[in-house]
């Protein structure tokens, strides 16, 4: 009962195929992998490129140097893939302020979309002044604090959003949950937020969130609860005997 044009599907091209002649064939293994005709946004998933057996990096050698495969690179193909039509949209995730840039000056090309980790214990100041006065959209991944994030990621001491006291009594004055307050809070941030669910009640909870406003005492208060802290660090891509670091990869 549902129509294609319905849907906004996106997908992103992983860190193995990052040259440019590897981009159009990636892209087209995931529409026959999602047997669809065409996807409404395609993102470069991260700034790191991995040897092309790789899935994922073990050493550091099974990563590349971005002075051997340039994002420039990626980004061309990438705009080959929006000029076949075949994408309506393309952006970027986990990318700093001068990596776009980076990418826009090369090209002339803008990308559309940048999406990062996002949420009221990680602001993202400066990148939403940067992405507001360009007109790109920020997307907010993890909206909600990453809680289904592997054991791997986790780190002893990292504050939980749904422990936060300010965000608890929001909710209560309203008569929403926390997650709603958290989502509403995006929205009247100005971004969008892709908070994870399966479960239809939860679905349609998060889409109510859209529709409560918050006052500017309340996103004052929550404006003051950004601690800089990241639940997707990136440290896993910063390996030994690589040139990737994490001031390179966030700009902080």
């Amino acid at each position: 009962d549902v129509q294609r044009e319905e849907l906004f599907v996106t997908s992103k091209l992983w860190n193995n195929r990052h040259r440019r002649e590897q981009a159009r064939p990636a892209f087209d293994i995931t529409l026959n992998d999602l047997q669809i005709g065409y996807l409404d946004l395609y993102l470069i998933h991260w700034p790191i490129v991995i040897v092309d057996d790789k899935a994922f990096p073990e050493t550091g050698q099974d990563l590349v140097s971005l002075k051997t495969t340039p994002l420039t690179e990626t980004w061309e193909g990438m705009i080959s893939i929006k000029e076949s039509g075949l994408a309506k949209h393309i952006g970027v995730s986990n990318f700093n302020p001068p990596k776009m840039q980076q990418i826009w000056d090369a090209t002339g090309v803008k990308p559309e979309v940048n999406q990062v980790e996002l949420h009221p214990y990680l602001q993202q100041k400066a990148m939403k002044e940067y992405t507001d006065k360009h007109g790109i959209i920020l997307t907010a991944f993890s909206p909600l604090g990453s809680l289904d994030r592997p054991a791997s990621r986790k780190v002893a001491g990292d504050p939980l959003l749904f422990e936060n006291e300010t965000i608890r009594k929001i909710a209560e004055s309203k008569g929403v949950s926390m997650a709603q307050v958290i989502l509403a809070w995006g929205v009247n941030y100005g971004i969008s937020t892709i908070p994870k669910t399966v479960s239809e009640s939860r679905l349609k909870e998060n889409l109510a969130a859209a529709d409560i406003e918050l006052t500017d005492i309340e996103m004052y208060q929550i404006s003051n609860l950004d601690l800089k802290n990241r639940y997707i660090k990136g440290d896993f891509w910063c390996l030994e005997g690589s040139d990737y670091t994490l001031n390179g990869l966030w700009f902080e």
